[in-house]
């Protein structure tokens, strides 16, 4: 396919004009002034970038890079998507924040469309935050309201990093510089349906926290038929199920939601950020009926830029353009797609790939991953290594068979480079 041919496809985005921040100087100087200015909670950058145009990144030095991460599933319609930039524009020039005091039309907007796509009962009800965590924070808020003194997430769940997401969070060391957490939270094995039913069975648990695809683990999908089994216990028990489809909501998965998937599936509470506003930040809590809906009173939770106009416009930018276009089936079929093609390189160590739509994990015989990463950018594609034995692929929602053709061809290279670093 031409490069021409690949602008005329579902949002793509046309050519950005060429600058960069900090022109002039290069990467060095840059990076040793980020080491001088920033505290070092991300260590030193892989490269610093100055722009973006569609599936395409360039750093300060003018290296192009296909993107396959997406700012961690993130930017859903690419960089400098038309439709974000249009709407974000347009609402800038009215009103773009006003505290929680008041509401907008965006705002209002939004939540309607997000209880609408996730076929949210009446009485259901939205609440805007600006991240991930901070959603799963409120969600957390959510279950302590029940009265029940017990709350369940999964072993290698990743819920985010302020302290009470992280108390949801299994992985030892991220927890422990930071304890005492939140108490009442206790962890089970991930897909383990009679672990979990003990622990259900006192009815004293509040809620159970879940990933329909643990991301952060390495791209492990829980399966349709723990879900199901998830969302049977939870309500024999009277427990809250909440799902963290922050980040394999909003069409990553080819699906509004993740959990879509499976028919009949629904939640009590929902969190979302990451893709729901293309690259501008922000999280939402959908709770699903009015017996959750009442569970946090005025006074009880709130957030001073959560909701604001310039959000909501961004959020709404991205939801259109997704259905506009036909995306959600697109990433069905570029996901399916590449998945075969990276099977059908037979490769020795390459032994499966997990996930579904554009969410993918590149599980390896070897753990090697992080090298891999680090050979790739250097051949020019960005994705990661989230253990050391997975590459993750969650590339915009916008790309192409041909993009990812591109990676799959430079795959076994990449593979071979990074066996030959670790017997150096």
């Amino acid at each position: 396919m031409s490069e021409q041919d690949q602008k005329k496809l579902p949002g793509a985005a046309p050519d950005a004009p060429v600058h960069s921040a900090g022109a002039g100087e290069g990467t060095g100087g840059l990076a040793e002034r980020y080491r001088e200015a920033l505290l070092p909670v991300f260590g030193s950058p892989q490269r610093i970038l100055a722009r973006g145009a569609g599936v395409r990144v360039w750093d300060t030095d003018g290296t192009e890079y296909l993107d396959l991460l997406g700012g961690i599933a993130v930017n859903a319609l690419g960089h400098a998507h038309p439709a974000i930039l249009s709407a974000l524009t347009k609402q800038a020039e009215t009103l773009g924040h006003v505290s929680n005091f008041f509401a907008t039309a965006p705002q209002i907007e939004l939540a309607e469309k997000l209880l609408t796509l996730a076929g949210a009962p009446a009485g259901s009800g939205v609440f805007f935050a600006n991240s991930g965590s901070e959603a799963n924070e409120a969600a957390f808020k959510i279950a302590r309201r029940t009265g029940r003194p017990r709350i369940l997430a999964l072993s290698n769940s990743f819920h985010g990093r302020t302290m009470g997401a992280l108390a949801l969070t299994s992985k030892e060391a991220y927890r422990a510089p930071f304890e005492p957490l939140p108490g009442g939270v206790e962890f089970l094995e991930a897909g383990d349906e009679r672990a979990l039913a003990e622990a259900l069975a006192p009815g004293d648990v509040a809620a159970v926290f879940a990933e329909p695809i643990q991301g952060e683990a390495g791209v492990r999908p829980l399966g349709g038929e723990y879900l199901r089994a998830l969302r049977r216990l939870t309500r024999d028990h009277g427990t809250l199920l909440v799902l963290d489809e922050v980040q394999t909501g909003m069409g990553r998965t080819g699906h509004w939601f993740a959990h879509q998937a499976i028919e009949g599936l629904q939640p009590d509470v929902m969190t979302l950020a990451k893709g729901l506003g293309g690259g501008f930040p922000v999280g939402a809590v959908l709770s699903f009926g009015a017996d959750v809906h009442d569970l946090l009173q005025p006074g009880q939770h709130g957030t001073t830029f959560g909701g604001n106009p310039l959000a909501a416009a961004a959020g709404l930018a991205v939801i259109g353009t997704l259905l506009e276009e036909g995306l959600l089936e697109h990433v069905r079929t570029v996901g399916a797609q590449v998945s075969a093609d990276v099977l059908a390189l037979e490769h020795p160590l390459i032994t499966e790939v997990r996930g579904d739509g554009l969410l993918l994990g590149i599980g390896l015989a070897q753990p090697i991953a992080k090298q891999v990463a680090a050979e790739a950018l250097e051949a020019g594609f960005i994705l990661n290594a989230p253990d050391e034995s997975t590459l993750r692929l969650a590339p915009p929602l916008i790309i192409t068979s041909a993009d990812l053709d591109t990676f799959v061809a430079a795959l076994p290279d990449l593979l071979t480079a990074a066996t030959a670093d670790g017997e150096n």
